[in-house]
């Protein structure tokens, strides 16, 4: 059976065959849905607002239009500077996240920066859930990741509190210049960013001049002057942030309203408290039906962020006099002039200095912490859990960035590698010795297999919807074509091999002690090849690979012994001697047939020899299926 036919379906226009990579609409997005609403709900908030008379001076129609259309700008330039971040730095940041040390505080620096280029806390956490999951960090180094990831968020409020918007429309040219006219997919990328930047500028300009009337218009200053009351700033905070679902998105707004001098610094600070509080709503409800290690992950992130901002309440005064003491100041201004001028700044650094802060404080706890939270989300009983079998590593919030989509990937073919060595480590003593049962159990977990084997390739069918450079595209073909081997070689164990020792016991073969020592011999070759090629393509390993490919002399030499021992056999006065070799010949062509898938994953790890024309895979695997030799 050839699994390769699925790539022509699932890569409509993808990959080097077409030259261009899948597309996908990153505009239809939760941020963008959340603005949809709110245009939907701000026509009918007008009328409250346009019974005072000084209402007749403005035009609340156009305001409305330019407001949202600027708001669009601002959320989809975000959104595509970072886009391209993901697309610049997706490798580099997988050599961090590989790198990722047991020390808290260098676990938080790395949140901080993965979070910077992602511009999403959530998808940090769901990478620390893969971690934990794969047993590379305990929940209580992971806290501190998590934590630093608040640290990331502030990036965005730093650079819009620049108020270059006089050079937006620069960048958006020269970014579109390299965009179309570039032939190098890195600067492209560079161009995206650079125009996504500057649309978050010009957004924010749109923003401000819309706004710019309200400053006379006395029922909304009013407004404004609730914001002063920090409960009522948090909440309204955190449900917009629930609405868009992207604190950076919120504390960027707050900028912009404070650029025209409607916000006062503490009203700021409360306003990014309640962005702090409403990225936990995100993060609980991506965590509804995952596994313990999510929700646990995503309860530190409500915890940490939750108890900062209390923790802050009462001093948000205290914050404010600290943040104006050190950023710059302008008093050759005076009221609502002087206050734009500053508090856009203020309100960014407020920002950063308030999570900095949080983590610095809540750092020293994390083990106490991470038991908080085992406690309150205990583990469920062992065999309610060992009656499902799941994928442990895709998560759809990684989607967005290939890179590491990828990487998660390949951590899924090693939880269903195991399930395929576990199957071959079990096959050849049940068909030796093994009864009826044995046999049953060794066929039943092919069904595991091949259920990891569908959602393996169902999630590869959505990354390659994302955009992929050239590099991502041949990796995902290439992860395809392997487990399309993986799920073969389990197939072979689930059909062929648990046949033969059906055949032995049905017609009451009994193989001697030499012939199993043979044949123990053999698997115990071929299961090392099956090992090192998972291991090979979990870990993008070539040295592992090349060891694999390498084994075919050994493989070769033990055929050679088998069969030399297989045609003694043959000629000895035994009871049942030809059923006997037929069922021991057959064992051997099924194990080599093993080495063989194999040795094409290995091949498909090795850049010289990897896997890229799904045609080619397609010929060369229905030609193998013909002739087990190959």
């Amino acid at each position: 059976m050839s699994h390769n036919k699925t790539l022509s379906r699932l890569l409509p226009g993808a990959g080097p065959a077409s030259g261009k990579p899948a597309h996908h609409a990153p505009w239809l997005s939760a941020p963008v849905i959340g603005v949809a609403l709110m245009a939907l709900l701000f026509p009918w908030a007008m009328p409250a607002l346009a019974q005072d008379t000084s209402a007749q001076q403005i035009d609340w129609g156009i305001m409305a239009m330019e407001l949202f259309g600027g708001l669009a700008l601002f959320l989809f330039g975000m959104e595509q500077m970072a886009e391209s971040l993901k697309a610049v730095a997706g490798d580099r940041m997988r050599n961090i996240l590989a790198r990722l040390t047991t020390n808290r505080f260098m676990g938080a620096a790395t949140g901080a920066f993965v979070t910077a280029v992602i511009q999403s806390s959530s998808v940090t956490t769901v990478l620390v859930v893969g971690f934990i999951s794969a047993g590379l960090m305990s929940l209580s180094q992971s806290v501190g990741v998590i934590m630093g990831a608040n640290i990331g968020t502030t990036i965005t409020a730093q650079i819009v509190a620049f108020k270059i918007t006089k050079a937006a429309l620069l960048m958006i040219g020269i970014g579109f210049t390299m965009l179309f006219a570039a032939k190098k997919e890195s600067i492209r990328q560079y161009g995206t960013m650079l125009m996504g930047l500057g649309m978050v500028f010009f957004g924010m300009s749109v923003m401000s001049d819309a706004m710019a009337p309200l400053r006379s218009f006395q029922p909304f200053l009013d407004l404004m002057m609730h914001m002063e009351n920090p409960l009522i700033g948090i909440v309204v905070a955190a449900v917009f942030t629930g609405l868009v679902q992207s604190s950076s998105a919120t504390t960027g707004i707050v900028i912009v309203m404070a650029s025209q001098g409607f916000i006062s610094l503490p009203a700021g600070i409360a306003l990014a408290f309640g962005a702090n509080v409403g990225t936990c709503v995100t993060a609980m409800l991506a965590s509804i039906g995952k596994p313990r290690e999510a929700v646990r992950a995503a309860l530190v992130h409500v915890l940490f962020n939750i108890g900062g901002v209390l923790l802050w309440l009462a001093f948000i005064d205290h914050l404010a006099e600290f943040v104006a003491w050190f950023s710059p100041a302008h008093p050759e201004l005076e009221g609502t002039q002087r206050l734009a001028a500053e508090a856009p700044r203020q309100i960014a650094n407020a920002h950063t200095v308030f999570n900095i802060a949080n983590t610095f404080i809540f750092i020293a706890f994390t083990t106490q912490l991470a038991r908080l939270v085992e406690w309150l989300v205990p583990d469920r009983p062992l065999g309610e859990e060992a009656l499902i079998v799941t994928t442990r590593y895709l998560d759809e919030e990684l989607l967005a960035t290939p890179a590491l989509a990828l990487d998660r990937v390949r951590l899924e073919v090693l939880h269903m590698g195991e399930k395929v060595e576990d199957m071959m480590e079990k096959v050849l003593p049940a068909i030796l010795e093994g009864d009826r049962a044995a046999l049953h159990d060794v066929r039943k977990q092919d069904d595991q297999v091949d259920l990891l084997y569908r959602r393996i390739i169902s999630y590869l069918g959505k990354i390659s919807q994302q955009k992929l450079t050239d590099k991502q595209t041949a990796e995902l073909l290439n992860l395809m074509a392997a487990v399309s081997e993986l799920e073969s070689a389990g197939d072979v164990i689930e059909t062929n091999l648990v046949s033969l020792g059906l055949n032995r016991i049905r017609e009451g073969v009994a193989i001697s002690e030499p012939t199993q020592h043979v044949l123990r011999d053999y698997h115990k070759v071929i299961f090392k090849a099956l090992r090192g090629a998972v291991h090979a393509v979990s870990q993008n390993n070539e040295l592992a690979a090349s060891a694999v490919i390498d084994m075919k002399k050994d493989v070769t030499r033990l055929t050679s012994s088998a069969a030399v021992h297989q045609a003694r056999r043959l000629v000895a006065q035994e009871p049942n001697r030809i059923a006997a070799y037929t069922i021991e010949v057959d064992i051997v062509e099924k194990l080599k047939r093993i080495y063989y898938f194999a040795k094409r994953m290995a091949k498909s790890v090795t850049p010289q020899e990897g896997l890229i024309d799904p045609a080619a895979a397609e010929n060369r695997e229905e030609k193998a299926g013909q002739d087990p030799r190959a």
